[in-house]
């Protein structure tokens, strides 16, 4: 998908920018990938996109595509892939107590031994592509959104900045503080603000 985004951007740029490109070429390639993803990126049984062609393991990183204006975030794969990533791992999904993992520890061999704990930035992903998704056609997803943004905001330390990971116990793990967090927290902060602002306002 960041490949996709890789030449979306590049063509986006020299459009406005009047950059020389080859236009054609790249957006052949563009949509390739975007149909690529479509078709082997989504599996049809877990209803969801997943980690890699035809695989069924779930990844948070899918929480992207709308972010990054992959897929609108109310299309009926995208709103179920989220449906799907808010299931608790019991139940296949990737959400516990309102945190994220990024993967299926038990799906996915990444190499590394040991569990991982929730990742912080992915629980903003999510934060995010629900107030999106709520600004097309909302099922509550514009509270669920808001209700899991201030639980994270219980998760930052006393001068507000947050680790990579949040272990079991609400311990702080992996690299300290996060930039990649604290770039989720502010975008998902912002798109809430405006979503809350509007909805006040209709």
């Amino acid at each position: 998908m960041m490949c996709w985004v890789a030449f979306d951007r590049a063509l986006r740029l020299a459009q406005q920018r009047s950059f020389p490109a080859d236009n054609a070429g790249w957006t052949a390639v563009r949509d390739e990938i975007y149909e690529e993803i479509m078709q082997r990126g989504w599996n049809a049984g877990r209803r969801a996109f997943v980690q890699s062609y035809d695989g069924d393991a779930l990844d948070a990183a899918a929480l992207m595509m709308p972010l990054v204006f992959f897929v609108s975030p109310a299309d009926p794969r995208m709103v179920s892939t989220l449906q799907a990533i808010k299931r608790s791992p019991r139940h296949d999904g990737l959400v516990s107590n309102g945190l994220v993992y990024r993967y299926d520890v038990e799906r996915t061999d990444d190499g590394i031994p040991g569990e991982e704990g929730t990742f912080n930035v992915c629980s903003f992903w999510l934060v995010e592509a629900l107030v999106r998704a709520s600004r097309r056609s909302d099922h509550g997803g514009l509270q669920d959104a808001r209700l899991l943004f201030e639980q994270m905001l219980g998760h930052a330390n006393h001068l507000g900045l947050y680790a990579e990971q949040t272990g079991p116990r609400g311990e702080a793990l992996g690299n300290f503080p996060q930039a990649f967090t604290h770039l989720g927290l502010i975008s998902a902060a912002a798109n809430l603000d405006q979503a809350l602002s509007e909805r006040q306002e209709a």
